[in-house]
């Protein structure tokens, strides 16, 4: 778990700094928040208190009669805190930080703390592009503050343009990128498949299943964090793909499997994360079928996509399948592993109450050739970072189909 210092500056999407809060706990982070006398105005501590459980600072003095080191409350946070993330930043707030300003709790963490730093502009598109702002945001990147660029669109003032905060997601991503220096991934092209295929049975119906995608996904976000080059071929979920990646929609399990051969050639890991449909129906109803009585349907295999994965990518191509069972057979995951011609398989029960399919959280088992290893219950983007952990370990190429054609 990280700790994320959040600073909430005062602007009209100050009230996304909530969901923000959220987004980041769900990834593993622990948040603390500092709030500008300003952000007081358009949001109350006491909802950051809520969602957090910690105190919320909003001035250098603040209970300063309650314990002998609240006068250093500031220094204290700064030293402790991984990442210094201020979303939305003001141009006020990015003029004080440019100048060494520390009238504030905030401005005066920003200088004391050797955490990474970065901000989230939010304003009116003229202040925005005003020469004194953009002078501004340079001095701060030329001293290695990461800046993640304002949207355009509709703002708050009524104009149009750049200025609006970015999307929540573009937010954590770069925060991440940011607090991770671990790029042990870098110049690594990883495939990643998420969610769950649709096979269609007439134009209105199809066979699908609960996944969520978010294990996918949160693989795809430590992948980018950690260096990597990252493909995430996708089935239908309700997540928004997580900036950087290449991003490939598809639908069906044949789309998967041609989109996965398709990539292939460039791919150094691929890690099938999805839970692909095992059937399809064997004709497709051009027409809605109507309710009359017992429908029967004659289901044929969809294509094994990690087998013919296995039996094409290129020498030292490190592939992970996953297993989503209602039990942990180990020999029946092992016998699936040798079929497939994985290098290993990601194990899950998907029956607990509260983990897997659809659930933030999740727990599995990391399964070799020669090894068993627990990967014990956490969230879905802590997991990831253990997979790829264990992905990095294997050896290339242990795919008895690699050794061949190497």
């Amino acid at each position: 778990m990280s700790r994320i210092t959040l600073g909430v500056t005062g602007g009209v999407a100050a009230y996304k700094a909530a969901e923000l809060t959220r987004l980041l706990q769900q990834r593993g982070h622990d948040v603390h928040v500092v709030l500008t006398r300003a952000a007081t105005e358009f949001i109350q501590p006491l909802t950051f208190a809520a969602l957090t459980g910690h105190k919320v600072h909003t001035g250098l003095w603040d209970d300063t009669t309650n314990t002998a080191n609240s006068g250093i409350e500031h220094i204290d946070l700064a030293q402790q805190t991984g990442l210094l993330l201020v979303a939305p930043a003001t141009a006020h707030t990015i003029a004080r930080f440019a100048q060494g300003l520390a009238d504030d709790f905030l401005s005066t963490l920003y200088l004391a703390t050797t955490a990474p730093v970065v901000l989230a502009p939010a304003m009116n598109v003229n202040m925005l592009h005003h020469p004194a702002t953009q002078a501004n945001l340079k001095t701060l990147e030329d001293r290695g503050v990461h800046t993640v660029s304002p949207a355009a669109g509709y703002l708050a003032c009524g104009m149009t343009g750049e200025g609006r905060l970015a999307d929540l997601t573009t937010i954590a991503d770069a925060a991440e990128r940011a607090l991770n220096p671990n790029r042990d991934l870098a110049g690594e092209t990883v495939i990643i498949t998420a969610g769950g295929t649709r096979e269609p049975l007439d134009p209105v119906r199809f066979l699908g299943n609960r996944s969520s995608g978010k294990m996918g996904y949160a693989l795809a976000e430590a992948a980018l964090s950690r260096g990597a080059r990252v493909i995430l071929i996708s089935a239908p979920t309700a997540l928004t793909p997580p900036s950087g990646c290449e991003f490939v929609p598809i639908v069906e399990a044949s789309g998967m499997h041609r989109a996965v051969l398709t990539h292939l050639p460039r791919a150094t890991i691929l890690i099938a994360a999805a839970a692909v449909a095992d059937f399809r129906p064997a004709t497709l109803a051009s027409e809605k079928i109507k309710r009359s009585g017992p429908l029967h349907l004659t289901l044929v295999p969809t294509e094994d996509i990690v087998a013919a994965a296995s039996a094409h990518a290129r020498p030292g191509t490190r592939i992970v399948a996953f297993a989503a069972e209602t039990t942990l057979d180990l020999a029946s995951a092992r016998a699936k592993l040798t079929r497939k011609g994985a290098d290993a398989i990601v194990l899950n029960d998907i029956s607990l109450p509260g983990l897997g399919f659809d659930a933030d959280r999740n727990a599995a088992q990391w399964i070799t050739p020669e090894t068993q290893l627990d990967l014990p219950e956490s969230t879905k983007r802590q997991l990831a970072d253990r997979i790829l952990d264990q992905t990095l370990s294997l050896p290339v190429p242990s795919n008895p189909h690699l050794a061949e054609k190497a």
